[in-house]
């Protein structure tokens, strides 16, 4: 077994503020996007909106969750729902 000296990172101060305005830059992307999906209304909270903020909530919960599972590649199958009436056809 080959042995090596064990890996080091070093975080400068250039790292830090990189990162800092890309933090930032994506922070500003996310709240336009808000915006523009809630009609431009700039800060329109959900809980204002009654019914309608509730299926606002629902549906960017449901975007997201079918964003995260194709930035992963996760494609779920949906379960069948009528498997009594698949042992039905089985019988002779």
């Amino acid at each position: 077994m080959l042995r090596r000296k064990p890996t080091r990172l070093e975080l400068k101060i250039d790292d830090t503020d990189e990162f800092e305005s890309i933090k930032k830059e994506l922070e500003a992307r996310k709240r336009q996007r808000e915006e523009a999906e809630s009609g431009g209304a700039p800060g329109g909270g959900d809980t204002a909106l009654g019914a309608d903020g509730a299926q606002a909530a629902l549906s960017s919960a449901t975007a997201r969750t079918e964003l995260i599972n194709e930035r992963i590649g996760f494609k779920p199958h949906p379960k069948a729902t009528v498997l009594p009436a698949l042992f039905r056809s089985l019988q002779f």
